[in-house]
């Protein structure tokens, strides 16, 4: 029997980066639904929110993405595929070391 006071520890399920993949952290809003963003392999490039997307994803400067690169361009362009949308989520990836490369612009 649990008391009122007591927290139980919340099970979180984070998306973790398959694949091609690369975390992301927003730089900057740059109209429509491109923006700029700083990814984990240390390159800068210009995403996209991808039309079945559009309308679900809102993204702010600052927010951490998985970015899906380009095929053809993959180091200037890519498609922002998911946010991270709690505090919880991005401590989460902070822990698991995720966010090494990008903890000194973050």
């Amino acid at each position: 029997m649990s008391r009122p006071n007591e927290e139980e520890p919340q099970v979180i399920r984070v998306r973790i980066p398959q694949g091609k993949e690369v975390l992301g952290i927003v730089q900057q809003r740059l109209g429509g639904s491109r923006m700029r963003v700083l990814c984990l392999d240390g390159k800068e490039r210009i995403c996209r929110i991808p039309g079945s997307l559009r309308r679900a994803l809102w993204v702010r400067e600052n927010d951490v993405v998985i970015i899906q690169p380009w095929e053809l361009g993959g180091d200037e362009k890519g498609d922002v595929v998911y946010k991270y949308r709690g505090k919880a989520e991005v401590d989460f990836l902070r822990k698991r070391g995720y966010l090494k490369n990008l903890e000194e612009e973050f």
